[in-house]
C-alpha cells in the first residue's frame, strides 16, 4: 500500500504535466493580434521596393530558387499542397497565396525571408540566398500557380529520385 501511494501521485503529476504540453491551433483573437504585431511592429522592410521587374524570366528564376529552398514546407505551388505537416504546425504554415502573406509589402516579404520568423519555424536565409534570388522569389510568390497544379513535393511522394538517376555510384 505504501508503494502504491507515491506511484499514484507520481503518475498523476506526470499526467498533469504532459496534458499541459499539448499544442493547439491558435484562436481568432491570438491570430489577429499576432498578425497585427507582425505587420506593424516586428517585421521590417515595409518601405523597401523590389528593384526587379516582374518579367517571365525573373518569375521563373524565383520559382527555381523557391523550388530548392522553400518547397519542403510550402509545397511546389506555395500553398502547402502535399506537405503533410503544414496544418499541424503551431502556428500552421500559411498558404503564400492567402491574404495573410499577400498583404505584406515586397520589402516585408524580403525581411521575413532574410531574417525568418522566430519561433514559427520559418528559417532565415541571410547568407544562403542573395538579394537578387530573394527578390525573384518574391515575384514568384506574387504570381503563384493555382493550388495543386504542380503536384506534391517529391520528398513526400516517394519519388525523390527519378528512374534516370543512378544512385549506385
Amino acid at each position: 500500500m505504501r508503494r502504491s501511494v507515491p506511484l499514484a501521485v507520481t503518475t498523476l503529476l506526470s499526467a498533469i504535466c504532459f496534458a499541459g504540453c499539448r499544442s493547439a491551433p491558435p484562436g481568432k483573437f491570438e491570430t489577429r493580434s499576432v498578425q497585427w504585431a507582425k505587420h506593424h511592429i516586428t517585421v521590417g522592410g515595409e518601405k523597401d521596393r523590389n528593384p526587379l521587374p516582374p518579367t517571365a524570366e525573373n518569375i521563373h528564376a524565383g520559382q527555381q530558387t523557391f523550388g530548392y529552398y522553400c518547397v519542403v514546407c510550402h509545397g511546389r505551388d506555395g500553398q502547402n499542397t502535399g506537405v503533410p505537416f503544414a496544418a499541424r504546425m503551431s502556428p500552421p504554415i500559411p498558404s503564400l497565396a492567402g491574404s495573410e502573406v499577400q498583404s505584406y509589402s515586397d520589402g516585408q516579404l524580403k525581411w521575413i525571408i532574410d531574417n525568418g520568423i522566430f519561433p514559427s519555424g520559418m528559417p532565415a536565409s541571410r547568407g544562403i540566398l542573395g538579394d537578387e534570388e530573394v527578390w525573384q522569389m518574391i515575384l514568384y510568390i506574387r504570381h503563384l500557380p493555382p493550388s495543386g497544379s504542380l503536384g506534391d513535393p517529391r520528398a513526400y511522394s516517394g519519388d525523390e529520385f527519378d528512374e534516370n538517376t543512378d544512385t549506385s555510384k
